[in-house]
């Protein structure tokens, strides 16, 4: 069973957590340990109503948790903002509920953020990718931006951590906009 874990608010000289969720987590994952300045990641579940959910109850759609990557990064080797950037163009983030063809809550774009600093940049990333949307008609953006205060993180179960390290030519779910993040 997975273990509720606490995040710290504070970010120290070398690392700071942040929490992404863009669908499958598989693939995610994969971005952001991809990514210079990140020290690990982890896959889990965030933002539902039972502790400890398993990945099957999870699928169900009841827990109302989502599939969500835990980045540990450190802010003085890559930005927050670039995070973000990479969050918004990974995924779909107009397709509520859904990427590619998972369809369920435990799909949905979210952002758990730790911090003042971390809302006021996914907000604004978020309206800054909304704008290049709006400019080739694309749709409004359906992700929740949400604090992580008091929201805990449940690890998901080992099999599913970096699985498309172990599995390189596994599922990956991620469609995106098509649209590049505005410079």
């Amino acid at each position: 069973m997975a273990q509720r874990i606490d995040y710290p608010t504070m970010s120290t000289s070398n690392f700071e957590l942040a929490y992404f969720a863009t669908g499958c987590f598989w693939g995610a994952e994969r971005r952001f340990w991809s990514l210079s300045g990140v020290n690990s990641t982890q896959v889990g579940y965030m933002g539902g109503i039972k502790a400890n959910p398993t990945y099957e109850e999870v699928c169900t759609g009841r827990t109302l948790h989502t599939e969500i990557v835990e980045v540990n990064f450190d802010p003085n080797q890559i930005t927050y903002e670039s995070l973000c950037r990479e969050f918004w163009v990974m995924h779909d983030p107009t397709s509520l509920n859904r990427q590619g063809g998972d369809i369920g809550t435990q799909y949905r774009s979210s952002i758990f953020f730790t911090s003042d600093n971390q809302r006021e940049v996914a907000l604004a990333t978020r309206d800054r990718y909304q704008s290049a949307l709006n400019l080739l008609g694309i749709g409004e953006i359906v992700t929740e931006i949400l604090t992580a205060d008091g929201v805990p993180f449940y690890p998901a179960e080992q099999y599913h951590q970096r699985y498309l390290e172990k599995n390189p030519n596994g599922y990956d779910c991620h469609s995106s906009a098509g649209v590049a993040f505005p410079n």
